[in-house]
């Protein structure tokens, strides 16, 4: 049986209804039909406008048929708006009339958003009824068929993304630079305490809490964190003094609050006293102050030359016997800083100075790092990620301080013991590494398998018996746990008689 479609709606009648079900149109009679057909030029008329007959029918409300709203469409009505929009060759020849041809200026026409190629495409005309439906907002695509949009879409959003860059522009000006002095978020520490120091003119003359008057004579060294000068009183002709500089928060700020709470110089004489001590390696603040309101300054006596400068200016490992002599020394003034409820936290040989003259005389410096590991006699939890992992010099800090945990007593023991292999043997499992986290991962590989380290470390030579025995019992102790000074220093004490020296002796640098 025929079917006919609504020419408003497009929906599936039978051959015998004169009015729509779905939008109450009524429907062209055969010979409205033929007349359609006849005269092209009237289709739009016909399609657009009211017929006088629906619009009496609309009036009188007791009318028998009574139309539908627009708006509520079928299942079927909503699948031919797809199919009226989009299927060119199917049933939209049946209800829609194409338009005469056009000539070649117009091969390309915008129906609705779609735009059709006329060479390729009939135009079709359709109502403002079926653009404004669901389907036709939101079609899907066909299969084979370019996806097209209109002039119009493209130009709003050509002007949205000119919209978006312009604001993604200012917001981009308007960004304050970063300074290398204020760090943003969880790096302000970090980068307060790595700023760069700019060095003070020679000649200058820096005045401390208690008056004194401080003349910079020459710049002996530098880092990222401090400067070094020679300096001296303007009365005396002698520069017998070093002077430390650095930022005003700095971490040299650590240092002179360790030195005037831990260090004072009656605490160390008592201590010397009382263990019958001819020496104790721990220096002597005679000075400290602000310059400036930027800088901060301590003074202390001259202490000679740094470990370090003395490895490179020899150039070879020291003998076993000079790195006993140096790890009595430093052992000692580990036993007075922890006892004082204080950790080094970064021994190295840049941190070791000795004095020219007197060998014997061995100072651990450096107190930038130094944590107080036991407040009130409570000693901290392990928590690792509590600090800032990886500080200090990082072929020798301890395990501790790779996880970001507070050091404790056996960190600075473990360091020393470090230390005590490069400075004999000059090489460590992890002296070629770069990253930090290579170079823990090294460290705790090691750390239950002393021989291994040894034998790495030593080669074809013979292990030390001292050394071993040292690296054990360090490597043994317990986060919290206090270690036995006495006994590690008698083990040393021992090798060093052994080897025909002493404590007290010159030290004997060379192999």
């Amino acid at each position: 049986m025929p079917f006919r479609f609504c020419p408003q709606c497009g929906t599936k009648l039978q051959p015998d209804f004169r009015f729509c079900p779905s939008c109450g149109e009524k429907l062209p009679c055969s010979a409205d039909e033929a007349g359609l057909m006849s005269s092209p030029a009237s289709v739009k008329d016909e399609t657009t406008a009211t017929s006088p007959a629906s619009s009496l029918i609309s009036k009188d409300s007791k009318s028998p048929v009574s139309p539908r709203p627009a708006i509520r469409k079928t299942r079927n009505s909503l699948q031919l708006d797809k199919t009226v929009k989009f299927d060119i060759q199917g049933s939209v020849q049946q209800t829609l009339l194409s338009s005469p041809p056009k000539s070649k200026e117009d091969e390309v026409k915008t129906v609705g958003s779609q735009t059709f190629d006329s060479k390729n495409q009939p135009e079709v005309k359709i109502t403002s009824e079926v653009l404004s439906s669901p389907a036709a907002k939101s079609p899907r695509p066909v299969r084979g068929q370019a996806k097209v949009s209109s002039p119009v879409k493209r130009e709003a959003e050509a002007s949205d993304k000119t919209i978006a860059t312009a604001e993604a522009s200012k917001v981009e000006r308007a960004a304050p630079s970063k300074s290398p002095l204020k760090g943003g978020g969880g790096k302000s520490k970090k980068a307060k305490h790595a700023s760069l120091l700019v060095p003070l003119q020679e000649g200058e003359e820096l005045t401390d809490k208690a008056g004194k008057k401080w003349k910079l004579v020459k710049l002996i060294g530098q880092n990222m964190m401090e400067l070094l000068y020679e300096v001296t009183r303007p009365t005396s002709k002698e520069a017998d003094h070093i002077l430390k500089l650095g930022t005003k928060d700095g971490r040299i700020f650590t240092e002179q609050n360790f030195l005037q709470r831990a260090a004072k110089s009656t605490s160390v004489e008592k201590w010397i006293k009382q263990n019958r001590m001819d020496f104790l390696g721990i220096p002597s603040c005679i000075g400290f102050g602000l310059h400036a309101d930027l800088y901060r300054f301590l003074v202390f006596p001259n202490m000679g030359c740094s470990l370090q400068s003395v490895l490179e200016e020899e150039n070879e490992p020291l003998s076993e016997r000079a790195v006993l002599q140096l790890a009595c020394r430093i052992l000692d003034v580990l036993e007075f800083i922890h006892s004082n409820e204080y950790v080094h936290a970064d021994i190295n040989a840049e941190n070791i100075y000795i004095k020219p003259g007197e060998n014997s005389q061995v100072y651990l410096v450096g107190y930038c790092h130094a944590v107080r590991y036991c407040p009130g006699g409570q000693h901290v939890e392990y928590r690792e990620g509590s600090r800032t992992p990886h500080e200090g010099a990082v072929p020798f800090i301890s395990l501790d301080a790779h996880n970001g945990a507070a050091p404790s007593r056996r960190s600075d023991l473990q360091s020393l013991g470090y230390c005590m292999l490069m400075w004999h043997t000059g090489t460590l499992p992890w002296s070629e590494l770069t990253q930090p986290e290579q170079v823990a991962a090294q460290k705790r590989r090691y750390m239950d398998d002393v021989k291994a380290l040894l034998s790495h470390c030593f080669g074809t030579k013979t292990v030390s018996s001292a050394f071993q025995a040292f690296l054990t019992a360090v490597m043994a102790l317990q986060y919290t746990e206090q270690p036995s000074y006495s006994e590690l220093q008698a083990g040393l004490s021992a090798a060093l008689q052994q080897l025909g020296g002493s404590v007290e002796q010159p030290l004997h640098m060379s192999i």
